[in-house]
């Protein structure tokens, strides 16, 4: 099975889209790391991604906040947490333990992770990497699974792209 898949998105539209197709493959306890530069479309893809998953309310970046949780409950047993981390301000490791963000990844949340190389030594290794790439006219983005979750979820996101 590939391990990679890679696809290009014309504008933020096309990344919102494929944020829900990606959303019809997640599962509890998967953890998904976002790199790439200010503005490739991180949180677009989040938006998107949550969307899928029937969160109707506004999804706002957490460039400040360091994450924000979001709580699916339509059409599941039980309450699916959603946190979606934005490490770009984060500079200290002990911060991470401080606030208790291990406990986050648990058997009952997704955990979507921008700027993961800012506390790479405190993080699970992810189950999926998505690296955004900025192209003249739209972005590239680049799926690597690391778990057979993560290659299960690149078999989906490829017959349905």
């Amino acid at each position: 099975m590939d391990n990679n898949f890679t696809l290009d998105l014309e504008d933020e539209a096309a990344t919102l889209a494929f944020g829900m197709v990606l959303a019809k493959g997640l599962q509890p306890q998967f953890t998904i790391y976002l790199h790439g530069d200010l503005g490739a479309g991180k949180t677009t893809l989040v938006r998107g991604l949550l969307q899928g998953l029937g969160y109707v309310g506004k999804v706002k970046s957490p460039t400040y906040t360091l994450v924000e949780c979001y709580e699916i409950e339509e059409n599941l047993e039980s309450p699916l947490h959603i946190y979606h981390f934005d490490l770009y301000r984060f500079y200290d490791e002990e911060e991470w333990e401080a606030a208790g963000f291990r406990d986050y990844f648990n058997a009952t949340s997704i955990c979507l992770i921008e700027w993961p190389e800012k506390a790479q030594q405190c993080l699970p290794l992810p189950d999926l990497d998505i690296t955004f790439s900025i192209k003249e006219s739209g972005r590239n983005i680049k799926l690597v699974a690391n778990t057979p979750f993560g290659q299960q979820l690149i078999k989906v996101v490829s017959v349905k792209s």
